[in-house]
């Protein structure tokens, strides 16, 4: 008798807004896996951060009782994750400060977390979805009105994934953080394109700025092409030209051997970076489904099937602010390290550069915003960058300790 796959979805939360994509799209899941023709078995991993919002544990608890009967659901306490520490460390040959390089909180420790959990349940796919994102594509009329398309991730991935070590789908919507800014005599476009320089990193840039900006409300649209025609195809180059996306990247675990671990420096962002520098050998390929990225939460009424026929602008009020500072102090905080692995040899320069930018692009920054907050970039910056060697140092044992990991643990 064949055995059913078992199909991990590892979602790492910052907001309860993963309950409300959980009780939206549970029934879309089992049917995807349905029309897949195989019996599919799915665990949802939950694993909460309660200090990204100061949010309370009860908050992630609001999961619907029809959905435990479908599915099963995986939380991962923090509690969890210190006894498996303690297993670790007392019954193989690991100490505290290893086992701390690969699970705990933090966006590369909460992934690996979620990726040892997975495997200690036998899962042979997982499925990474983060807590903004929906199974639809915006798609823009020649009328230039809105088509919404639902979107059958599960399915793409489950029909790839067996002959890859990674799939990746693509996205729309807000494809970053970075809202749209009106240029005025408060901040102008030269002052923003020294922001932007400033913080720039592997997927962000003044180019894709820009052409951000020509989209309406800074908003990417889903190819129709892709969604209706497309077809998989391997990707190349990654980790120099090519960089996946966390969320709606799947994990082979059947070959766990080719997946490197997660990593990004101390409270930083750049997990999914890292973990692209690390992928050259392993076979990725690319599936034609989108996730819409609603970065601000501005589009929650999606999961209530009410799709508007207009996108909003993201208007500049503090909790645009709030979130894009956050974003920015994550990417400034893993620029050094990033730089250091791909262009050592310019490492001083293009750091300097970093400087002078960011020293320009923040002046404006704080009066569009009317704060001073924008200032701690450039501490963080200095901090970081006295610190890179320290954290590529981290960057290789994280993955030694991984692959030890492994080796040792009959997964």
């Amino acid at each position: 008798m064949t055995k059913p796959i078992k199909f991990g979805i590892g979602f790492l939360a910052g907001r309860p807004n993963v309950c409300k994509i959980i009780n939206r799209y549970y029934k879309d899941i089992i049917e995807q896996g349905e029309k897949f023709g195989k019996e599919v078995k799915f665990t949802i991993f939950i694993l909460y951060d309660l200090n990204y919002q100061g949010t309370n544990r009860i908050d992630f608890y609001n999961i619907k009782a029809d959905v435990y009967k479908k599915i099963e659901i995986k939380y991962i306490t923090p509690e969890d994750i210190e006894e498996e520490k303690k297993i670790l460390v007392s019954r193989h040959d690991f100490n505290k400060k290893d086992i701390d390089l690969i699970l705990g909180h933090g966006y590369a420790r909460a992934r690996n977390s979620i990726m040892y959990f997975a495997l200690k349940r036998k899962i042979d796919y997982l499925l990474f979805w983060d807590d903004d994102e929906y199974l639809v594509a915006n798609v823009k009329k020649e009328n230039n009105e809105i088509e919404w398309m639902k979107q059958d991730d599960i399915f793409q991935h489950l029909k790839s994934i067996r002959n890859a070590d990674v799939t990746v789908g693509y996205r729309c919507g807000n494809m970053s953080p970075i809202p749209k800014i009106e240029y005025n005599n408060v901040i102008t476009e030269v002052d923003f394109k020294h922001y932007i320089d400033g913080i720039s990193n592997e997927v962000v840039n003044w180019e894709k700025v820009k052409n951000q900006e020509k989209q309406e409300q800074g908003i990417s649209f889903a190819d129709k092409e892709i969604i209706l025609k497309g077809k998989t195809h391997q990707l190349k180059d990654i980790g120099t030209k090519n960089w996946l996306l966390a969320s709606g990247i799947c994990f082979n675990l059947k070959r766990i051997e080719n997946i490197p671990a997660f990593y990004n420096p101390p409270l930083a962002r750049g997990d999914d970076t890292f973990l692209s520098t690390m992928l050259k050998n392993a076979k990725v390929v690319q599936v034609p489904t989108y996730h819409f990225h609603d970065g601000f939460l501005k589009y929650a009424k999606i999961l209530e099937d009410e799709y508007p026929k207009k996108l909003k602008k993201i208007k500049l009020d503090g909790s645009v602010e709030e979130r894009f500072l956050k974003t920015s102090i994550g990417w400034i905080k893993y620029k050094p390290l990033l730089i250091y692995i791909t262009e050592r040899k310019k490492y001083h320069n293009i750091i300097n550069q970093t400087k002078e930018d960011l020293e320009k692009g923040i002046i404006a920054m704080n009066k569009l915003f009317n704060t001073d907050s924008f200032n701690v970039l450039l501490e963080e910056l200095n901090k970081y960058d006295k610190n890179v060697k320290k954290h590529y140092k981290e960057y290789l044992k994280t993955n030694e300790m991984w692959n030890k990991l492994k080796s040792q643990i009959k997964f």
